[in-house]
């Protein structure tokens, strides 16, 4: 049993605000929350699994914000989480099994790859003005894009935003601010299945669960505001800077 002294109270609180805006903006926020867990002494598998419960609070705080200010996309919503959910239904139950070691080479990979596609083909993650958003519906490359996006954060989390991003933002085209909206969304959608699955294996803690969840829907609160505020460039290296930083977190933790 893990004692919660208010030192891990606030240490949870603090890092969840943070990872809350960070997730909501661009993503990457685990990488605070998922040490900050196992410095209380959860194991990295019951640590990955409460994590859970903070990001999608988050998720459902954000979505809000983002629906209130009309950026929520709806027109491809069914499109876009079915093989969003595929993957995460798949990916948490790999999560669930396999050797914790893995995850650690999967997440840098994934933010180093990130990491370069922003800073050398930008145009990957920012579209242009006059671009149209595409449907999943006829494109193989979309749907392959978002079953990868949905195994990588069933199985993983940390740094799925990212991914999410290369999928909607890059492969279908929607601004930064509604990619962000969805990338909520689809995050929410397989969270939900994530945790389902980890709750059946008995691997979620609760308390410390909860704390870190009104440290993150406070974070995805402030998140929104400041993505109604900020131009799509600020966004770009914001996200470019945050993938730095999630690299960086990989190879130390």
């Amino acid at each position: 049993m893990i004692e919660l002294t208010p030192v891990f109270i606030a240490l949870l609180l603090v890092t969840g605000l943070i990872a809350g805006v960070i997730n909501t903006l661009a993503g990457g926020g685990s990488n605070l929350t998922l040490p900050a867990l196992m410095v209380m002494g959860l194991p990295a598998d019951v640590a990955n699994a409460t994590n859970r419960v903070g990001v999608f609070f988050q998720c459902l705080v954000g979505l809000k914000g983002f629906d209130r200010h009309g950026k929520l996309e709806r027109t491809d919503i069914k499109g876009i989480l079915i093989p969003t959910l595929a993957g995460g239904l798949v990916g948490a139950l790999f999560a669930s099994f396999l050797p914790v070691w893995l995850l650690k080479p999967v997440l840098l990979g994934t933010m180093v790859t990130m990491a370069l596609l922003i800073l050398l083909r930008p145009s990957a993650v920012m579209p242009a003005e006059e671009e149209m958003a595409g449907k999943v519906s006829g494109n193989p490359k979309a749907w392959g894009a978002l079953l990868l996006a949905g195994f990588y954060g069933g199985f993983v989390q940390a740094g799925v935003g990212f991914v999410l991003i290369a999928a909607l933002a890059g492969v279908l085209r929607y601004d930064l601010v509604r990619a962000n909206a969805l990338k909520l969304l689809c995050s929410a959608a397989f969270t939900a299945v994530a945790l389902g699955i980890f709750i059946w294996q008995g691997q979620v803690a609760w308390v410390p669960g909860l704390v870190l969840a009104v440290g993150t829907m406070v974070g995805a609160r402030l998140g929104v505001g400041m993505a109604m505020k900020v131009s799509q460039k600020t966004l770009k290296w914001f996200l470019f800077v945050m993938t730095l930083c999630a690299s960086v977190a990989a190879l130390l933790f």
